[in-house]
């Protein structure tokens, strides 16, 4: 299909099934984390349904934010070329103080990665690619306009209650994933609830579609002459539409400031009073930093806003959502296949609660800073701002929203400790491995594209190297890709099919030497390394990543 009007979309709604089914994987919630679940699991082999209480997709450009980190998911899923070709790329953002630029920063500041920094895409568009990839894989059923009313979570699996305009069925899943958002019906079913920190204040979104020539940046104003004592945010979205945060106060009257007559001034101010545009979209929210307590309950898994929530600053909402379906998909491939105890599942709790925790403190701590909650606050605030325009010092203290960058999972119960040296500036242990240049029989491509659905050694080194019977053993079952990667300069016909660091930063990102060799999980996060190629170590490794040491701390219900 190409690109239609996804705002308008109606989906069809499917009858209740004529009889009552045990399906392995069920997934409720079709908004970006939900579909991207589902696209995982069915690319791994799994059938998968979908539930969803509506019928259209996203309303609204919502969610516009999207990072490397999950364009690289999304590439490994078919999509990602896709929301790169209609999306806006950009690296750069700007901060003004008043009529002032006080700090550009690029988020992308090395060269050698295939995606960007970010794009920008609307919502609709996201869901809509997402929801196409959907209807063409025959593993995945989605029913649309099917409402979950109540759960009930059993050792065995989960029993489902499902209404529809024509008539309610029950359904089993072996496995529960809850990806349907801040409201989420499954959590409410269950009796959990989310805790954190409620922020008082209020923004307007307005999307306004104009011919403009301003760059692909990010540009954030503090206490703008044309907004004062308050904050705007600027953003370029596809087909000349522009997002424009405006700042409102929690003394701000909802119902009003959505009119076109008090949504157009404020417009005018910033664009200047003749400039011409169309309004296109208006919405005022509010926000707030919490999770559950877990992710987690027995066959029930949480994901996306219904495990966590944060403020629209810094895109941290539905990229974190994203990498919850990139964490939890592999681990429960794994347990599905029999490869892996059910305690793997615990890891993705571990690892995904954590990464929650560390942007909820981003988040909250950029919403302090440009809602300041006191006249000390305000004051240390402005001072920050006019000190960044000349000294670096300043630059770290300036938060207009610490933008999405991958979670890293040092401490995970999954990782091999280092028994062998390597250098601070390499990639580390637990932390996603980054993207570089490399030539497959003799054409260009990209490291991470090499990387498949299992676990992959990667090996440095010339020369062939036996391959000892424990890495036999893990080939054979499926759980792992050996790749060899030769120096630059290293001629095709020498590599013999392998993988040339042809402009040697796979060397230089990974402090690799010749033997080296790195285990990468299926998620593309690095698990352990070592100096010489050890089978057993591998081995060991690799049962290590699969939890077969790890003691179950999941709570049945």
């Amino acid at each position: 299909m190409g690109d239609i009007n996804y705002q308008t979309l109606e989906l069809t709604q499917a009858p209740p099934p004529a009889t009552h089914a045990r399906h392995p994987v069920v997934v409720v919630g079709a908004g970006p984390v939900g579909l991207t679940m589902a696209l995982d699991l069915a690319a791994k082999g799994h059938q998968v349904v979908i539930l969803d209480d509506d019928t259209s997709l996203s309303k609204g450009s919502r969610a516009i934010c999207f990072a490397k980190r999950t364009l690289d998911i999304w590439d490994r899923l078919g999509v990602g070329s896709r929301m790169m070709n209609k999306g806006v790329s950009w690296n750069v953002g700007k901060v003004f103080f008043r009529n002032q630029e006080v700090w550009s920063f690029n988020l992308r500041p090395e060269e050698g990665h295939q995606r960007p920094a970010f794009i920008n895409l609307q919502q609709y568009y996201c869901e809509g690619y997402l929801y196409e990839a959907v209807c063409a894989q025959p593993l995945i059923e989605l029913r649309s306009g099917h409402k979950v009313l109540n759960v009930v979570n059993q050792a065995e699996g989960v029993h489902l209650d499902v209404e529809t305009q024509q008539g309610n069925y029950t359904l089993e899943a072996e496995w529960l994933l809850a990806c349907d958002g801040s409201r989420s019906a499954i959590r409410r079913a269950l009796g959990e609830s989310s805790s954190g920190r409620v922020f008082k204040d209020r923004f307007l979104i307005a999307d306004v579609r104009m011919q403009a020539d301003f760059p692909a940046e990010r540009w954030f104003w503090f206490d703008p002459p044309f907004h004062p004592n308050q904050s705007v945010l600027l953003h370029s979205q596809p087909d000349n539409v522009w997002r424009i945060d405006f700042q409102l106060g929690w003394d701000a009257d909802p119902v009003e400031a959505v009119k076109p007559e008090n949504v157009l001034p404020r417009i005018r101010a910033l664009l200047g009073a003749d400039a011409p545009f169309e309004l296109e979209w208006v919405s005022i929210y509010t926000f707030a930093c919490e999770r559950m307590e877990r992710f987690r309950h027995g066959r029930i898994l949480f994901a996306g806003d219904s495990a966590h929530r944060v403020s629209p600053f810094g895109a941290r909402g539905a990229n974190s959502g994203i990498q919850d379906a990139d964490n939890l998909a592999w681990k429960l491939n794994l347990v599905l296949n029999a490869q892996a105890p059910d305690s793997l599942l615990d890891s993705y709790s571990h690892e995904r609660e954590l990464a929650a925790d560390e942007n909820i403190r981003h988040s909250s701590r950029s919403t302090d800073f440009i809602t300041p909650k006191s006249e000390v606050s305000r004051l240390f605030r402005d001072a920050a701002l006019i000190l960044a325009r000349r000294h670096a010092f300043a630059r770290v203290l300036v938060n207009s929203g610490r933008l999405s960058l991958p979670s890293a999972y040092p401490d995970s119960p999954l990782n091999t400790a280092d028994t062998h040296e390597f250098s601070a500036s390499a990639t580390a242990l637990g932390a996603c491995v980054p993207d570089a240049p490399v030539q497959k029989n003799g054409q260009d491509d990209w490291w991470l594209a090499q990387l498949g659905a299992g676990f992959t050694l990667l090996e440095f080194g010339e020369g062939q190297v036996k391959q000892p019977e424990a890495i036999e053993e893990l080939v054979a079952q499926g759980l792992l890709t050996r790749l060899r990667v030769w120096p630059a300069g290293t001629s095709a016909a020498l590599a013999q099919g392998g993988i040339i660091d042809s402009q040697d930063m796979l060397r230089q990102r990974y402090d690799a030497q010749p033997g080296s060799c790195y285990l990468i999980r299926p998620d593309q996060h690095l698990c352990a390394r070592w100096r010489h190629l050890d089978g057993q170590a591998v081995q060991t490794a690799i049962h290590k990543a699969c939890g077969h040491f790890l003691e179950s701390a999941s709570c049945l219900h």
